[in-house]
C-alpha cells in the first residue's frame, strides 16, 4: 500500500519543524500497536478496548498485532528497538517485571514510559466446589493436617498462582503440591474435575465460573472486599499478614519507550487517559472484576516500582528466581 504524495511530504517534513510543531502534526500516518499476550486473553481484551476511544483522541490509527511468547519478552524487545517516535505502542501485563529475577530479559518498564497503567486485577483463592472448606483458614488447617498432599493448581513460575502462593507460604508455612498449566483456563478446568483442590487466578477469568457455582471462593487476595463477590472476605480477614504485600495483582498498561518526546508521550498520555474515563470501559473494567487505575508517568512509576519489589522479593526468598533482586538494585518491600 502506498502512501498520497501529500503524506508523504508532510512526514519529510517533520524534521525541520521545531518540536511543538512536530508534535501538533503528530502523527501523521497509523499506529502500531503491539500486544503482549495472544488473542482472547485479558491483555487482549483491554486492549482492543481501550483503543477505539483512544484513535478518536488522537485522530489516528492504532493498528493492533498480537506478539506473544517468552512470557512477554518478545514483545518488549520488539518495541525496544523501535524508533524513538512514539509510533510504536506496548500493550502489555505486569511479566516484564519479573524478567531480570528470571533471568528472561535484561528489559524491563524502567526502560518505557507508562502512557497509561489501566487496570489492576484481583486475585481470588477458588476451590473445587464439592469441598468441605467454606474460609482460607479452613484450606490452610487442612493443608496442615496432610501436609505434601493437596493439589494447587498453578501456571508456572512468576505467574499469578505461584506468587499468591508465595505470598501464603510466606504469611503461613504451607506444603501443597504445586500442579502446572498452560494458563488459568485449563487450570480451572481441572479443578472443576478434581484434578486439583484449589487455585489462586485472577477474577476475570473465574467470575463466570464463580456465578455459575462450578467453584467455591474462599478468599480474594486484596485488602478490602469486593462488590462483585458479596460474601468472599479478603485474605486479611484470616491471615492479617498479607496486608504487606496489598493491593497486588496483575495489571494491564501502554507504554512506549523511555525516550520518546515529551511532547509525543503528552499526546498519549492525554488520549489513554480520556480513553480510559469512557463509561464503556470502566463498566468493561468492573464487569471482568477489574480495578480500574488510570494513571501515567510518575504516579505509575511508582506503583510498578513497588509491584516489582515485592513479586520480585516474594519469588527470590520462595527459590524460584534465577538472579537475585539485588543484583538489579530492586529493593525489599
Amino acid at each position: 500500500m502506498t502512501l498520497p504524495r501529500r503524506s508523504l511530504a508532510a512526514l519529510a517534513a517533520l524534521p525541520l519543524l521545531p518540536w511543538p510543531a512536530r508534535a501538533q502534526a503528530w502523527p501523521g500516518r497509523d499506529l502500531t500497536g503491539i500486544i503482549m499476550w495472544g488473542a482472547g486473553g485479558a491483555t487482549d481484551v483491554v486492549a482492543r478496548a481501550v483503543t477505539p476511544a483512544a484513535e478518536a483522541a488522537l485522530g489516528a490509527r492504532i493498528v493492533l498485532q498480537n506478539r506473544p511468547g517468552g512470557a512477554g519478552a518478545i514483545s518488549t524487545q520488539a518495541v525496544h528497538a523501535a524508533a524513538s517516535d512514539g509510533l510504536t505502542l506496548l500493550y502489555g501485563a505486569e511479566n516484564p517485571q519479573l524478567h531480570k529475577v528470571l533471568g528472561l530479559s535484561q528489559i524491563d518498564y524502567a526502560d518505557f514510559f507508562p502512557v497509561n497503567v489501566l487496570a489492576r486485577g484481583v486475585a481470588v483463592i477458588v476451590a473445587g466446589r464439592d469441598k468441605p472448606w467454606n474460609s482460607l483458614r479452613d484450606l490452610v488447617e487442612e493443608i496442615g493436617r496432610a501436609p505434601g498432599r493437596l493439589r494447587m493448581g498453578a501456571t508456572g513460575p512468576g505467574g499469578l498462582p505461584h506468587v499468591v502462593g508465595a505470598m501464603l507460604n510466606a504469611v503461613t508455612p504451607i506444603r501443597v503440591i504445586s500442579v502446572p498449566f498452560d494458563g488459568e483456563g485449563s487450570g480451572l478446568t481441572a479443578l472443576q474435575g478434581g484434578h486439583v483442590d484449589f487455585m489462586p487466578v485472577g477474577l476475570a477469568a473465574a467470575a463466570e465460573h464463580i456465578r455459575a457455582g462450578r467453584v467455591k471462593p474462599l478468599a480474594v487476595v486484596n485488602p478490602e472486599p469486593l462488590a462483585s463477590l458479596p460474601g468472599v472476605p479478603p485474605v486479611t480477614a484470616d491471615f492479617p499478614g498479607f496486608s504487606r504485600y496489598l493491593p497486588w495483582g496483575p495489571f494491564y498498561g501502554v507504554w512506549v519507550k523511555r525516550d520518546v518526546p515529551a511532547p509525543i508521550r503528552e499526546r498519549l498520555v492525554a488520549a489513554f487517559r480520556s480513553a480510559a474515563a469512557t463509561p464503556e470501559f470502566a463498566a468493561l473494567m468492573e464487569r471482568s472484576g477489574n480495578v480500574l487505575m488510570n494513571i501515567s508517568g510518575e504516579e505509575a512509576d511508582a506503583f510498578l516500582r513497588r509491584w516489582q519489589s515485592v513479586t520480585a522479593w516474594l519469588l527470590h526468598e520462595a527459590g524460584a528466581t534465577r538472579r537475585s533482586p539485588d543484583e538489579f538494585g530492586i529493593p525489599r518491600p
